[in-house]
């Protein structure tokens, strides 16, 4: 065995087929999957990939659970947007970089190895740019970079206030780009990228990116093989103004004008008919699905019977924060179903099939191909993104591989995430991340300073 390159064993390895009692793998000096050489250490009974989080908005970490009182009026998305609106104008570098190092090793605890950030807080609060326009999305992989997270960076493009094209408001300006300004912006965060760092694009939503600023910005250069996001279908306002103005539904109006394909991941998609369900599942887009933000924002459900049924993809996404648990949002979007349909174990499509597998599957592809990763499995070559479960647990006592991943996400709300790797590197052991002190620390005075502003 070469100095650089470490073997490991586990009693069972999650491979792309299931679980594999032949656990044994090496980590090689660039902190990927390689075949196993001489000796291993065994790290423990159970070990999973790492799952991708398809989507997060990092600053709104740090406003969760301040938008649950109510208002004058019926709540809904469009009142917490205000709330959020607010929050967000008191947010700089030094501000981002904090709560996102604390999110990360967040996320990191709960399992995921990887996250897309949905990222638009680009300028200072007037919307004047900083002096190094890139500024904010620095602070993201600056705190990747720190807590050994995998960020697929997504700067969004956000040029309009709604479907009519009115101007930006006050509190939307620093959000906003013209299409030139923000391939400069592509182009200067594309210098950064590394084996931890991907770039992709993301359109805010239709509302926000009009026809030809679309259709400009996917004919560019740069664009041609970036991963591409887009908000779409979250609320039913929504498909009523693009009805009324564009003449059609979001998802059909954009499979019918762009060129939607397995780069694509199209965030929410919440509102669906049953056409459109068929035709986002044959394109090969990943659905970014974010249980706990759409609970939490009243949202609605996701068709994901008639989904699966079209053999569609699908990945998961924590979004606002409200929950930083691949747990919870595979458990949520299975209970949602359950909760609508009155039945149980919805996931699975055959007799026998498991619950738990069938959604830790689906969304560790999806969320790969959402990332723009190559795959979302420990095989050869693949980075070394890996959990290692807490087989001390009573939780997971007397459980086999055929009842393992439904208990972990069915069973309870103890953490079982005991150690993590993350591109070759133990980022969480023992249930505990390298600095999570530090961050910890740094992110409370930074949320203590945003509350007296």
């Amino acid at each position: 065995m070469s100095d650089a390159t470490r073997t490991y064993s586990a009693d069972q390895l999650w491979l792309a087929d299931g679980w594999s009692a032949d656990g044994a793998f090496a980590v090689d000096a660039s902190g990927h999957v390689a075949p196993p050489e001489g000796e291993a250490e065994r790290l423990g009974a159970w070990v999973l990939p790492g799952m991708p989080n398809l989507h997060s908005h990092a600053f709104q970490r740090a406003m969760a659970g301040l938008a649950e009182r109510k208002g004058r009026s019926d709540d809904s998305f469009w009142t917490w947007r205000e709330t959020m609106y607010a929050f967000a104008a008191a947010i700089g570098p030094e501000e981002l970089k904090a709560i996102a190092a604390q999110l990360y090793v967040e996320m990191l605890k709960a399992g995921y190895t990887q996250v897309c950030e949905f990222h638009y807080l680009h300028h200072q609060p007037d919307g004047t740019p900083y002096a190094q326009p890139e500024a904010m999305s620095l602070a993201l992989i600056e705190a990747a970079r720190e807590t050994g997270i995998t960020l697929t960076l997504l700067p969004v493009l956000y040029m309009t206030g709604g479907f009519d094209g009115r101007p930006l408001s006050a509190r939307q300006r620093r959000f906003g780009n013209d299409l030139s300004s923000y391939v400069r912006l592509l182009e200067a965060l594309r210098r950064h990228e590394g084996d931890g760092l991907r770039i992709g694009i993301a359109l805010h939503s239709l509302r926000a990116v009009p026809e030809e600023a679309m259709r400009g910005l996917l004919a560019t250069r740069i664009a041609q093989d970036l991963p591409v996001h887009i908000h779409i279908a979250e609320q039913i306002g929504e498909v009523q103004d693009c009805l009324a103005t564009r003449g059609a539904r979001p998802v059909e109006w954009l499979l019918d004008h762009a060129p939607v394909d397995a780069r694509w991941t199209l965030v929410h998609a919440t509102h669906l008919t049953g056409h459109e369900t068929s035709r986002l599942a044959r394109s090969g887009a990943v659905a970014g699905l974010c249980p706990t933000t759409e609970a939490n924002l009243g949202d609605g459900l996701f068709p994901l019977s008639d989904y699966l049924d079209a053999k569609g993809v699908l990945g998961i996404g924590s979004d606002s924060h409200i929950s930083i648990s691949p747990v919870e949002e595979l458990r949520w979007l299975e209970y949602g179903q359950r909760l609508s349909t009155r039945h149980r174990n919805i996931a699975a499509r055959r007799e026998g099939d498991s619950v738990g597998e069938t959604l830790w599957r689906a969304a560790l592809r999806g969320g790969a191909r959402a990332a723009g990763l190559p795959v979302g499995e420990l095989r050869a070559a693949a980075r070394a993104d890996l959990l290692v479960l807490d087989d001390e647990s009573p939780l997971l006592a007397a459980r086999d591989a055929r009842s393992l991943l439904d208990s972990f996400l069915f069973a309870g709300n103890t953490p079982l995430v005991r150690h993590v790797m993350c591109g070759g590197r133990w980022v969480v052991r023992d249930f505990r991340h390298h600095d999570e002190a530090g961050i910890a620390a740094r992110y409370r005075a930074v949320v203590e300073r945003l509350a007296q502003a």
